[in-house]
């Protein structure tokens, strides 16, 4: 027999004990309908305290109106100086120049990256009406991440002055994602390497993130976990490629 659905931040518990176990778990899910009246799962089982997952939490023909908007030249610009394309919606970035280039050590491009598009405006109401994020505290921010091949990106907690919660779209395919248990909050960016100095309590699990689906960062998994896309092709097949986009909201 079905209960009531709680609300999300009944589900906080606190982490349990550390363990030195590489943990790959299978998650269950509880279907539910949502404001808009879609049918919905929404995982409240993660072994991560405070994170969340909606599959289909977007449909197919959405999901080809955003990757139709990203990949329109008049509209969008990818960056190019990573080893993984992205884009940035809302604030400043800043793009490292070549490690030849001097002067040694060589200083960054701060640009300024367009606001939110009203292409994502749905999108974000969507997740208020879902209770995700607050009518008056909608996200200002977003970035996009292309993975193909073996790209990913190394553990890091997103940059604290961003508050919670963070929240993932993932497009196309299918893709594991790993979270590291620290042993206590800790803001360190990849980039600057202060991410890979984190002191971990050696617990790790992953989560499979299917297509379409909206993954909610909220206390522990916000603060006190790091989280990675593993740099690996296991598991890849041919044309495997993800496209993520990370919401986030300044206080």
């Amino acid at each position: 027999m079905a209960t009531k659905r709680k609300a999300i931040d009944e589900f906080f518990l606190p982490s349990r004990k550390a363990s030195t176990k590489q943990e790959s778990e299978i998650l269950a899910h509880t279907p539910h309908s949502d404001l808009l009246g879609k049918e919905r799962s929404l995982s409240n089982s993660t072994p991560v305290p405070g994170l969340w997952i909606y599959n289909d939490f977007i449909d197919h023909a959405e999901e080809e109106r955003i990757l139709a908007f990203l990949n329109a030249p008049d509209l969008c610009q990818w960056r190019t100086d990573l080893s993984r394309r992205t884009m940035h919606f809302g604030g400043t970035y800043c793009i490292m120049p070549q490690k030849t280039a001097k002067p040694s050590p060589p200083k960054p491009a701060i640009l300024q990256a367009p606001p939110m598009p009203q292409e994502f405006q749905w999108l974000i109401q969507r997740m208020v009406d879902s209770k995700i994020y607050m009518d008056d505290q909608k996200p200002q921010y977003c970035i996009v991440n292309e993975y193909t091949k073996k790209l990913g990106i190394s553990a890091h907690t997103e940059n604290f002055q961003f508050g919670e919660p963070v929240v993932g779209l993932s497009l196309l395919s299918p893709c594991p994602i790993r979270f590291h248990e620290l042993v206590e909050p800790f803001d360190g960016s990849v980039r600057s390497g202060k991410a890979a100095k984190a002191e971990k309590t050696g617990r790790v699990v992953d989560i499979q993130l299917p297509p379409r689906s909206l993954l909610v960062m909220k206390g522990p998994s916000r603060w006190s976990w790091q989280h990675e896309i593993v740099k690996s092709g296991k598991g890849r097949g041919p044309g495997w490629k993800r496209v993520s986009l990370t919401f986030r909201f300044k206080p």
